[in-house]
């Protein structure tokens, strides 16, 4: 399919277009995983959270921004919020669930088993080092991190996508950088952390 815009793609689908629905798949479906991840860890059922989301899309499509002719960047932005806030919300269902499930168990993973182990890594492993710091994080932090330095969100964005005030998200990307600089330093050596290509990490 040749390229379109999101709101093209969304309108597609919303009359039928399967290769459409395919294409926004194909857009959306890895900026969502880096989020669920962020919000679910990596012993999470990420996977099935971004299949909801999509099948939540093509069960009930929303409506196309109304600026989405004139501005393709809004169409996409309002679809991406919107995917983002329903993949939110399943993480929200999921974490309940299991924190549920845990105590009707009473069972509580080994240190050993959940820590994976944090240890020294050299100046080549950077990007490998900046994703266990964040992992070190408050999970608001890692997710603003993650929706703004790596998925390139505007503050405008995040802010429909986690209900927090743009002031808000701000103070936590600072907090968030000077927290992950600290975890950093020791694990780096002498490699500056400040300096790192945080939105390189993938």
């Amino acid at each position: 399919m040749e390229a379109l815009t999101t709101a093209s793609l969304l309108e597609r689908w919303r009359d039928g277009d399967t290769d459409a629905f395919a294409a926004l798949i194909q857009r959306f479906e890895e900026p969502l995983l880096r989020h669920v991840r962020v919000l679910l860890g990596p012993r999470g059922s990420c996977e099935d959270v971004v299949q909801e989301t999509f099948l939540r899309l093509a069960k009930k499509p929303p409506a196309p921004h109304p600026d989405a002719n004139q501005d393709p960047s809004a169409g996409h932005g309002a679809l991406a919020a919107w995917l983002h806030r329903v993949a939110r919300n399943l993480c929200t269902d999921e974490m309940r669930s299991t924190s549920r499930r845990e105590q009707r168990e009473q069972a509580v993973a080994p240190d050993e088993a959940v820590s994976g182990g944090q240890s020294s890594v050299d100046g080549a492993d950077t990007k490998a080092a900046v994703r266990r710091g964040m992992d070190q994080l408050p999970s608001d932090q890692r997710e603003v991190l993650v929706l703004r330095l790596l998925d390139g969100h505007s503050y405008q964005e995040i802010a429909e996508i986690t209900g927090l005030k743009t002031g808000t998200i701000g103070w936590l990307l600072s907090t968030g950088l000077a927290a992950l600089s600290q975890i950093l330093a020791p694990m780096l050596g002498n490699s500056q952390p400040n300096n790192m290509p945080l939105g390189d990490v993938q």
